[in-house]
């Protein structure tokens, strides 16, 4: 019986250690080939000139306004997820209880997770795209009978970000809560703190590593999409609204129009989309997953930290 026992030790041991190795030898093939194509590629004037639409790739220009659309977008997506994520989070895991509604809620919450991005995409094109939102894009002009907007900016494209990622850092907000020892709460209620006193001045602080992770990996969500990106945003390659773009007055001109992000220029260079120019793809795959590559290593980081000092 003890042979049998080592035997199936030995083959989940096997199996454990296939797949993980599978796991990183797939991941870094990915991170060599892109490497090896788009390393190249990489230089000051590609970070930072501006794309041109060109058939011809040493006149194509660079990834400027993609990289920026990308941290434009993320910040929107981030601003508007994070409130609305936390508030779940905080009454999910400190007023909620065993409340039948509670199950509701979770539920919901898993199956919006499960929901392809590109039917979270057409849901807000629908929803963005009436009236009543037109102060957050800008209003269908020059067609006899319409009344509708135009349902496509940063904003627009924010907000069915924050949309897709909610259930993710609801989820890991709400862990990073529970994970709080409840003698904190206990000693906080002890001291007269009333019990939202103790979430906002205990709670919270003693889990924002896990917050902070929980914003992390969102951010990464929404940097690495492209079906909400292309439909929600839009295709074009710079800037538009009022220009130029950079300047303060024209801030909130620039997110209620279109632009691209990283990977919009991605599928548009690439020989899928328009561009043809394959080299300027790789590029810019390269900036983006060495970007997505920086936040896990942040994530990885504050975890590292988080455990730590609980284990002083």
């Amino acid at each position: 019986m003890s042979e049998i026992n080592k035997l199936k030790d030995w083959s989940g041991l096997f199996f454990s250690w296939l797949a993980s190795s599978l796991s990183i030898a797939v991941c870094l093939g990915i991170i060599a080939f892109l490497f090896i194509k788009g390393f190249s590629q990489v230089n000051y004037d590609f970070l930072v000139s501006p794309p041109n639409p060109s058939l011809n790739q040493s006149m194509s220009g660079g990834i400027s306004t993609p990289i920026i659309g990308t941290v434009l977008l993320t910040l929107t997506g981030i601003i508007f997820a994070v409130p609305w994520g936390l508030a779940t989070a905080i009454y999910l895991a400190e007023y909620g209880g065993k409340k039948y509604i509670i199950k509701i809620f979770r539920l919901a919450i898993d199956v919006l997770s499960s929901v392809p991005t590109i039917v979270i995409a057409i849901f807000g094109i629908a929803l963005f795209s009436l009236p009543e939102f037109g102060f957050l894009s800008s209003m269908v002009q020059g067609v006899e009978g319409v009344n509708r907007a135009y349902g496509r900016s940063f904003l627009v494209a924010g907000l069915t970000m924050a949309i897709m990622i909610l259930p993710i850092i609801v989820r890991i907000f709400e862990e990073a809560i529970l994970a709080v020892p409840a003698n904190y709460r206990e000693s906080s209620l002890a001291l007269g703190a009333s019990k939202w006193q103790s979430i906002t001045t205990v709670v919270l602080p003693s889990a924002r590593n896990g917050l902070i992770t929980g914003i992390i990996l969102g951010m990464g969500r929404i940097i690495g999409d492209t079906a909400i990106v292309w439909l929600a945003l839009g295709g074009t390659l710079r800037m538009t609204g009022i220009q130029p773009w950079w300047m303060p007055v024209n801030w909130f001109s620039t997110l209620q129009n279109t632009g691209s992000t990283l990977t919009t220029y991605v599928f548009y260079a690439s020989p899928a989309g328009e561009g043809n120019m394959p080299e300027k793809a790789f590029g810019a795959a390269f900036v983006l997953i060495l970007i997505i590559i920086f936040l896990n290593l942040i994530t990885d980081f504050l975890g590292r930290i988080g455990r730590r000092v609980k284990e002083n």
